[in-house]
């Protein structure tokens, strides 16, 4: 069953996680997603555990279900089949900055002129609005400039980065959905249109779902922050043997909680057992939860906590995860054959639709791998392709 988007083309020009990632979930959902790349290929490609040279495992893990082109867009010749293929596409997907992008002629308002149904996705650090537009960003600085990293003093006791690639993959979900947005209304208008994601924009306002606190109001009717995350109370809690993760959500969890701890006199206790009376001093609250969560064992507070409808969990390293039972029991991990790369192990596709499957259908490319198939389809003669190769458009001649 083909995916939602399937029949749809898109062209990803972009490098490293965020534009890729987008390009991915595109072609997760049944897109062709053709990855432009230059003649050195996607820098991710050298990057991590590899078993053959320029197929390191962060460029697996962010470009399947693509095919590879090799463009060098510095070349004259590569740029006029650029926009020869834009004419014919449904999304370009870039994330070259605007000024370098104007001078390959990668400018929206040219592109549009040729193809009005083209759906145009500038992914970038700035909106090209403000003081910042132009600088050079990655996930550090965007967790540095959004206020994450400053959130880790929590735990930290200074300012980290959260141990993940947050901003750019928290960007790339929203620039797949921006896209199909606006594909969406490209059904109702027949146009297509600009749409821009900054990172920095994307995860202030990420962020403020919970820390923008007391300055919804203006003027702020308090400090800024969600006060259970900032203050660091929530966290994982030391067990007697180990740690596990533990958070009573509502009323019915804490009592149930106090009861399955042995305090059932807890239970009873308005500054422990009702909302209103634990934000009076949720510091006093999280102590005198760590210190029950510390009479027993792992074992003993998982087998207490089964069927009681208290959230908890144990605290997986990531080796963990392959192993994990509920991953095993809904098939998440995928065994797949690569041709050249053997054995891969991939992830799921988490969401699922009964009408339009999305699917693994292409592993990771070589780069290159289907530039003479590409260009053929695109309307590329055997002589006009030779021609080009002869130019230097897929870098240096031979």
């Amino acid at each position: 069953m083909d995916g939602p988007l399937a029949g749809l083309r898109v062209l990803d020009l972009s490098s490293v996680i965020l534009g890729p990632m987008t390009g991915q979930y595109l072609g997760d959902m049944g897109a062709d997603v053709i990855k432009v790349e230059a003649p050195e290929g996607d820098i991710t490609r050298q990057i991590g555990p590899r078993r053959s040279a320029r197929m390191g495992a962060l460029f697996m893990a962010n470009n399947r279900n693509k095919r590879s082109l090799v463009l060098d867009l510095k070349n004259p010749a590569a740029g006029t089949v650029l926009r020869r293929m834009a004419r014919q596409s449904d999304v370009l997907l870039h994330s070259i900055r605007s000024s370098a992008a104007a001078r390959l002629g990668l400018g929206y308002d040219a592109l549009a002129a040729a193809n009005p149904r083209l759906v145009f996705c500038h992914v970038t650090g700035f909106s090209d609005l403000g003081p910042y537009a132009g600088r050079p960003a990655y996930d550090d600085i965007i967790q540095a400039l959004s206020g994450l990293a400053a959130l880790q003093t929590v735990a930290a006791g200074e300012p980290r980065y959260v141990p993940s690639i947050m901003a750019d993959k928290i960007t790339a979900v929203h620039a797949a959905w921006a896209i199909a947005l606006a594909l969406f209304q490209r059904e109702r208008t027949g146009l297509g249109q600009q749409v821009s994601l900054p990172m920095l924009e994307t995860m202030v306002a990420f962020n403020a779902a919970e820390h923008l606190g007391g300055a919804v109001f203006e003027p702020p009717v308090g400090r800024m922050g969600y006060d259970p995350i900032r203050q660091g109370l929530r966290r994982p809690f030391r067990t007697a043997d180990g740690y596990l993760c533990f958070l009573p959500y509502n009323d019915a969890h804490w009592r149930r909680f106090f009861q399955l701890a042995g305090h059932p006199e807890m239970a009873e206790d308005p500054g422990f057992a009702t909302l209103e009376g634990r934000q009076k001093d949720l510091d006093a609250v999280w102590r005198r939860v760590g210190e029950l969560i510390r009479t027993r064992g792992n074992a003993e507070w998982l087998a207490l906590f089964e069927g009681s409808d208290v959230p908890f969990s144990v605290v997986n390293e990531l080796e963990d995860l392959l192993e994990d039972p509920h991953l095993m029991q809904t098939g998440f991990w995928q065994m797949m054959e690569h041709p050249t790369e053997g054995m891969l192990r991939l992830p799921a596709i988490p969401i699922g639709m009964s009408a339009a499957r999305p699917a693994i259908r292409l592993l990771p490319p070589r780069l290159g791998e289907h530039t003479g198939e590409v260009l053929a389809e695109f309307g590329l003669s055997t002589s006009e392709i030779a021609e080009l190769a002869a130019a230097g458009a897929f870098g240096p001649p031979g």
